[in-house]
C-alpha cells in the first residue's frame, strides 16, 4: 500500500512539474558560407549565422519598419538626430548638400569582454573605404566623408549627399582590437588574413546573443550562448547548424529527427514544402511568406553572344515562366518583371512584361543576326554558334528542374544551353570575380524600398583593380540607369521618388542585363513546439531575433 501511494505521489509530482526546457536546437540549411567576415562577400548562409552572433546598426523588422538594434534611438530628421547640411566648398562650384547623422551605441561587449565602441565603427568604415579591402559593396563607406566620435558610444557621421534612406544602416561591425592590426599589416591581403576565417572561434569576434565555438567546413557550425551579451537572454544554450546541401536529404533529416528545424530562408524548396504539408500538417505549422527574394538570371555582357539586348529579350521571351510557376510552385511564386517586387511601395505596374512568345523570340534572334540554323542551333554571319552555359547552385532540386525546363524551351528557338551546377562556395566566388561564361541563376534578398544601386550602377562592377568590390556581376553600363538610381536615392518626396523608381524598372526591362524569373515565397516548416520564429520576407532574416526562439514541449 505504501509503495502504491508513493508511486502515485511521484507520478503526480511529475505531472505537476514543468517539462525540462530544450537546451539545444539543431537546424538544417543547404549552404555553407565561404567567409565569415561580415563585410566580404554577400551570402544568405553567412547572414543567417552572423545575425545570431552580431547585429547591424539598424534593420527592418517583421512589420517592415526600420528599427535600431545596435543604436539606442533611430535617427530621423524629425527628432533632430539627422540634419541636412551645406557641405564645404569642394572647389567645383560649391552648393552641395549633405547630411549629419547622430548615433549612440547600446551598451554592448565583444565576447572577450572588450566594449563595443565608436572605435569599432570608425575602423569598420576605414576597411570599407579602402580600395583594396575587397568588401562586397563599398558604396556606403565612400559616402561617409567625416566621422566624429563624441565619446566611446556617441558619434556623428557626415554623409556626402542627401538620401531618403539616410538612417537605413545595415552596417555590421568589425572588432578593431582584433582586426585592425591584421588589416593595417596588409590591406590587400586582409580578405585572406581576417581572423573571422583564420581564428573563427575567437570569442572577441562576436557581440550577439550567441558566439561560434566550432566550425566543421561543409558539415556543421556550433554556437553557444555569449556570456557577454547584454540583451535579452536566449532560451537555447546551444545551436547546431548542419549543412546538408541536397534538399531531399535535408527533408529526410527533418523527418528522422536529426534536425529539429530547417531555415525557411535557406532550406526546403517551395515544391517540397507544398508536398510535405499534405503529409505532415499535424506535426508542423506552415507559413508561406511572400518575400523580397528575386530569383533571376545574370547575363555576362562581356560575352559577345549576349551583348545585343535583342538576344537577351529573346531568351526571356522563350521561357514559359508562368507554366514553371504553376507546375512547380502552384502559382505561389509570382513572375518578376524586374528587380522591384510588387510588394514594395516603389513598384510600378507599368513595367514591360515579357510573356511566353517563342515566335517573338525567333524574330528577335533573326534581327540580332542569328538567322542561320544548323542542326537545330542558330549561328550568326561569322559562323558563331548560339551556345550558352547556365551556372547555378548544386543540390537545389528546384533550380535543377528549372534549368532543365529552360534548356528545353530555348532549344525550341534554336539556342543551345549547357547546364553547370556548382557548390555554393564555388558558385559565389565565381560570381564575385565575374567568372561565369554566359548565364548565372540565383537569388537576391532585398530590403523594402531598397535602391538596386549595387546591382546596376556602372561603378559597381567587380574588377581586380577594385579588389572585386561591387555586385554588378553582368558588367552593366548605362548612363540613364545611373541617373535614375542617383535620382531615386536623393529624392525625399515619396511620389517623386516613386516616379524615379519607375524609370529604373523601365530601363531595366528594355536592356535586360538581368533576366527576371520570380519573386519567391519563403516556405517555413516550423515544428509546433518551436515558438518565436517570425518570418520577415526581406534581407533582415528571422535569426536577428534568435533570442525569442524557444521550445515548448
Amino acid at each position: 500500500m505504501i509503495r502504491r501511494i508513493l508511486f502515485v505521489l511521484l507520478a503526480l509530482a511529475a505531472l505537476a512539474s514543468p517539462a525540462r526546457a530544450k537546451d539545444e536546437l539543431v537546424i538544417g540549411m543547404t549552404q555553407s558560407p565561404g567567409t565569415w567576415n561580415p563585410l566580404i562577400s554577400s551570402m544568405l548562409a553567412k547572414s543567417l549565422i552572423s545575425n545570431m552572433t552580431s547585429r547591424p546598426l539598424t534593420a527592418w523588422n517583421a512589420d517592415w519598419k526600420l528599427v535600431c538594434l545596435v543604436c539606442t534611438e533611430l535617427p530621423t530628421i524629425e527628432n533632430g538626430k539627422a540634419r541636412v547640411i551645406d557641405l564645404p566648398d569642394d572647389g567645383k562650384g560649391g552648393g552641395k548638400k549633405g547630411m549629419e547623422v547622430d548615433l549612440e551605441l547600446r551598451d554592448l561587449k565583444w565576447g572577450d569582454g572588450t566594449p563595443v565602441t565608436a572605435k569599432d565603427v570608425a575602423f569598420t568604415l576605414e576597411v570599407g573605404r579602402h580600395p583594396l579591402s575587397g568588401v562586397a559593396s563599398a558604396e556606403f563607406f565612400k559616402r561617409v566623408i567625416k566621422f566624429d566620435a563624441k565619446d566611446d558610444r556617441r558619434f556623428t557621421m557626415t554623409i556626402d549627399r542627401v538620401t531618403f534612406d539616410y538612417n537605413s544602416m545595415g552596417l555590421l561591425l568589425l572588432p578593431a582590437h582584433i582586426e585592425k592590426p591584421i588589416f593595417e599589416a596588409n590591406p590587400a591581403e586582409y580578405r585572406n588574413k581576417t581572423a573571422f576565417d583564420t581564428n573563427s572561434t575567437n570569442p572577441g569576434l562576436f557581440f550577439g546573443p550567441f558566439r561560434i565555438v566550432e566550425i566543421v567546413p561543409g558539415n556543421r557550425i556550433v554556437l553557444e550562448q555569449n556570456p557577454t551579451w547584454t540583451g535579452e537572454k536566449p532560451y537555447f544554450k546551444r545551436i547546431v547548424v548542419k549543412i546538408i546541401e541536397n534538399t531531399a536529404a535535408l527533408e529526410a533529416n527533418l523527418l528522422s529527427g536529426n534536425v529539429d528545424y530547417v531555415f525557411g530562408e535557406l532550406g526546403l524548396s517551395l515544391d517540397q514544402v507544398l508536398a510535405f504539408e499534405k503529409r505532415h500538417k499535424d506535426k508542423y505549422d506552415f507559413i508561406y511568406k511572400p518575400a523580397l527574394i528575386y530569383e533571376h538570371i545574370d547575363t555576362m555582357l562581356d560575352n559577345k553572344l549576349l551583348e545585343d539586348r535583342r538576344v537577351r529579350q529573346a531568351i526571356l521571351s522563350a521561357i514559359d515562366r508562368k507554366a514553371i510557376s504553376e507546375k512547380l510552385f502552384e502559382g505561389k511564386n509570382p513572375i518578376a518583371d524586374g528587380p522591384i517586387s510588387p510588394l514594395d511601395p516603389m513598384f510600378t505596374p507599368n513595367t514591360k512584361h515579357y510573356a511566353y512568345d517563342p515566335a517573338a523570340a525567333r524574330k528577335l534572334l533573326d534581327e540580332a543576326g542569328f538567322s542561320d540554323i544548323k542542326n537545330g542551333v542558330r549561328h550568326n554571319a561569322k559562323g558563331e554558334r548560339l551556345s550558352l552555359e547556365i551556372t547555378t547552385t548544386a543540390g537545389n532540386r528546384v533550380r535543377e528542374l528549372v534549368t532543365q525546363v529552360i534548356q528545353s524551351q530555348l532549344r525550341q528557338v534554336g539556342i543551345e544551353l549547357r547546364i553547370k551546377a556548382e557548390p555554393m562556395r564555388v558558385f559565389s566566388e565565381a560570381l564575385n570575380r565575374r567568372q561565369f561564361s554566359a548565364l548565372a541563376m540565383y537569388a537576391w534578398v532585398q530590403s523594402p524600398e531598397g535602391v538596386p544601386r549595387t546591382l546596376l550602377y556602372s561603378t559597381e562592377i567587380p574588377t581586380a583593380e577594385n579588389a572585386w568590390s561591387g555586385q554588378n556581376y553582368p558588367g552593366y553600363r548605362n548612363p540613364a540607369m545611373d541617373a535614375a538610381l542617383d535620382g531615386a536615392e536623393r529624392e525625399l518626396n515619396f511620389d517623386k521618388r516613386r516616379a524615379l523608381f519607375a524609370d529604373i524598372q523601365r530601363i531595366h526591362a528594355e536592356d535586360l542585363p538581368v533576366l527576371p524569373m520570380f519573386f519567391r515565397v519563403d516556405p517555413f516548416v516550423i515544428p509546433k513546439q518551436l515558438k518565436g520564429v517570425v518570418p520577415t520576407g526581406h534581407i533582415n532574416s528571422s535569426t536577428l531575433w534568435i533570442e525569442q526562439w524557444r521550445w515548448e514541449n
